[in-house]
């Protein structure tokens, strides 16, 4: 757990012990903080990987500096903390919001980038927006709750909601225990904003490097549809979609096997 300094930020970084494979950069979603577990650290990524994972700018205990955000800062940042710690071409893991940065960072940076895992993400533009999340902003908190876990799932429907109350009270339950630090409202609505603007799906076709997509069959977030827009601009990319949402990584335990045996092949 460590601070590193780079030209306008200090981020916030955690590493895990050396594994035969080498390091991994995992970028994480919306609202990231390395103190909510669990977290990607206990996900089996860490059994292979030394994995390094920070909170991105605004959020957690990486800084807060003023000023609007952008994708790019964000790409940038990753960037700044591989150079920091000595490192020029790793795998890169990018969930969600993770994903659309990780587009920009091996847009912008593709030397640093060795292979790409894309999860439940979106190119934005022409290919497909994921959902406009900075709308629930204005909503009371329990009904965000709701609808954020309506469509983090599509198959949370209103029958399914009236047949089976015990289990959505326990969904529910599940979502607000799983947050022992909420982020800071200022930083988390900067990123919602630079996420509303993403879009790269007309520079996908840079990309060169080996690049694995995965998707949740019943994601509302980012729908399979956008999914295959990707797979349709990054030339020799594979996808595959697994039983669940958008938090299909939990859901589906193929998931992290099949992403692992790709990364080390």
């Amino acid at each position: 757990m460590s601070l590193v300094r780079t030209k306008d930020i200090s981020i916030y970084y955690e590493k895990s012990s050396k594994k035969k494979n080498g390091p991994l950069l995992y970028i994480s979603g919306s609202g990231g903080d390395l103190r909510n577990k669990p977290n990607h650290f206990d996900s089996p990524l860490a059994e292979y990987f030394e994995m390094i994972g920070y909170d991105q700018r605004g959020l957690g205990q990486t800084s807060k500096p003023e000023g609007i955000y952008t994708m790019q800062q964000y790409a940038d940042d990753a960037a700044d903390l591989l150079d920091s710690l000595g490192l020029n071409r790793v795998p890169v893991v990018g969930v969600s919001f993770g994903g659309m940065v990780a587009q920009e960072f091996a847009i912008r940076h593709h030397t640093k980038v060795s292979k790409l895992v894309l999860c439940c993400t979106s190119s934005g533009g022409k290919g497909g927006s994921s959902y406009p999340l900075h709308e629930l902003e204005g909503l009371k908190s329990n009904e965000r709750l709701e609808k954020s876990l309506r469509i983090n799932d599509v198959r949370l429907t209103d029958s399914w909601i009236r047949e089976n109350p015990k289990q959505w009270s326990q969904l529910k339950e599940m979502a607000v225990s799983r947050i022992q630090y909420l982020p800071d409202p200022i930083g988390a609505k900067k990123q919602l904003m630079a996420r509303k603007d993403h879009d790269t799906y007309d520079l996908l076709a840079q990309l060169d490097m080996p690049t694995f997509l995965a998707g949740g069959k019943f994601d509302g977030i980012a729908p399979p549809k956008n999914m295959e827009f990707l797979n349709n601009k990054i030339y020799g990319s594979k996808i595959k979609f697994y039983d669940g949402g958008h938090l299909f990584l939990v859901q589906d335990k193929t998931a992290f096997t099949n992403i692992i045996q790709w990364l080390v092949e």
